[in-house]
């Protein structure tokens, strides 16, 4: 019955992953964050973006949304990860700015509107694509990240159906806004992991605790106002559950499925798939990014919904959606530090199955390294939403190109070429976790000398760290031609 169930929902695709680990429940004392980006027919380039100071009256507007934004007098510098398609995208980059704070978001269309629309509906609402990028220029913490979401969404209104996921090296919140005018958000707590695929998991809201909640003022008049909330007792609204409220429809199978695996992986439980999914459980463990690597990378080997066949078929053309697929364009993997500069996260570019996580410091950055940007920060942010196709012709000087042709050749045979590409990617990996102590501690020496040379000294190991990875990918293409032509040649004879 379930398979059957399943089969009928082969057609979902794009479906992100974000992983949160409290600051209590990590092995190194801070919040670590990991998200899947999974989108169709897009090439994903980076940049840095400084600081800028705004003359008085200035304004901005996004071309997706039609609200005019009062500039603030000067906005925050940000690493930016730019996920770029023809027509353009509003809901896929992720940033980290100057202060260390980090923004990634989920899908979970569709919510409840008032205008009846069961899409995007940016006729209707002000914003969409600008929230996470003036998060990233105007929040110093996590818990501004949340004012400035409330305050935008509550004055222009937004046109999607998000989580927003926003934290810093203390404080991880999600923040979960339906089309219209109201946002809820919730703290995760320190001593908490959290999973979200694609659908609203607030569900009840304490509403005199200020600290670890936040909610619009209007979210439950507007919810009994439409019909989709009605108090068992009047007046009280204990009872209210925000997911419950404004989700609309059937979650999508794929999301259950993905759920239930993360939660397998994250706390070895098994969850009825009619439970009601949680937003976060307590941590019976130190958690590390190798665990949420092990989440980001799954396709649920050796459970009853791995329909791999032991890589005799492609995990990522399987009728489950899994955590890493298709369309997985984009792994990153954000530690946060005490020290800002020594915020490090890991990148993959593309699938995190088929190509390694790099080590980068996207807070003492001063220049992308070679390959990573194809197009400067100001035509990128004029052309996001008018891409020019030619951007797509294959480029073997970008670094995105290279990786991708890794994922064309397990396309052609993921098994005869997973297990090397893994292996590979083990042994990379563990050598870039052995250098990360003497990396950091010869930071911490130069920063009480000259800052600005330690960063310096940080900027440079990422820029040879990142073209390493675009090396091993040329290498790996080499090695697994080769080894192709050897295998053809001996069934040849």
């Amino acid at each position: 019955m379930e398979k059957e169930y399943i089969k009928n929902y082969n057609s979902e695709k794009g479906n992100c992953s974000t992983v949160i680990i409290g600051k209590n429940a990590s092995i190194t004392g801070k919040v670590i964050m990991g998200h899947n980006e999974d989108d169709e027919k897009c090439i994903v380039q980076t940049h840095l973006v400084p600081r800028i100071k705004h003359e008085e009256g200035e304004v901005i507007y996004f071309a997706d949304g039609k609200a005019v934004i009062p500039q603030v007098s000067e906005t925050y510098a940000y690493y930016w990860s730019e996920v770029r398609t023809v027509g353009g995208i509003s809901f896929a980059d992720c940033f980290v700015n100057e202060w260390g704070v980090a923004v990634a978001t989920n899908s979970c269309r569709p919510s409840k509107d008032s205008t009846g629309s069961h899409t995007d509906n940016p006729d209707a609402y002000g914003i969409g694509y600008g929230l996470r990028r003036l998060v990233a220029e105007r929040a110093k913490n996590a818990r501004e990240g949340v004012a400035v979401l409330a305050e935008l969404v509550e004055k222009f209104g937004y046109f999607s159906s998000r989580s927003y996921q926003v934290a810093d090296k203390d404080e991880a919140w999600v923040v979960q806004i339906p089309k219209g005018y109201n946002i809820v958000a919730k703290k995760v707590a320190d001593d908490e992991i959290y999973y979200i695929p694609n659908w609203f998991t607030i569900h009840n809201i304490d509403f005199d605790d200020k600290d670890q909640y936040y909610c619009s003022p209007n979210i439950i008049s507007h919810a009994i106002e439409n019909g989709w909330y009605t108090p068992d007792k009047e007046g009280d609204f204990s009872d209210f559950d925000f997911a419950k409220a404004y989700q609309e429809g059937d979650l999508k199978f794929s999301s259950i499925i993905r759920s239930r695996n993360a939660w397998r992986l994250l706390k070895n439980v098994e969850l009825d798939l009619d439970y009601i999914k949680p937003f976060s459980m307590k941590a019976d463990r130190k958690y590390s990014s190798e665990d949420v690597k092990k989440v980001l990378r799954c396709h649920y080997e050796g459970t009853t919904d791995d329909e791999t066949d032991g890589y005799r078929r492609n995990p990522h053309r399987c009728d489950f959606t899994s955590i890493c697929n298709d369309n997985t364009i984009e792994s990153v993997i954000i530690e946060f530090n005490e020290d800002i500069n020594l915020t490090r996260m890991l990148r993959a570019a593309t699938r995190p199955c088929t190509t390694p996580y790099v080590p980068w410091y996207p807070v003492a950055l001063t220049r992308i390294p070679n390959g990573y940007e194809f197009l400067p920060v100001s035509p990128s942010q004029a052309s996001h939403f008018s891409v020019d196709k030619s951007e797509f012709k294959y480029d073997p000087t970008k670094s995105w190109w290279i990786m991708r042709t890794i994922n064309y050749f397990t396309e052609f045979d993921y098994k005869g070429t997973h297990e090397k590409i893994h292996t590979s990617i083990s042994n990379i990996e563990s050598e870039w976790e052995i250098e990360k102590i003497g990396v950091e501690n010869a930071y911490k020496t130069l920063k009480n000398i000259d800052i600005s040379a330690a960063k310096e000294m940080l900027t440079a190991y990422t820029c040879a760290q990142a073209e390493k990875a675009t090396d091993w990918a040329k290498d790996m293409i080499v090695e697994l031609g080769e080894e192709k032509i050897k295998k053809n040649c001996e069934e040849w004879k």
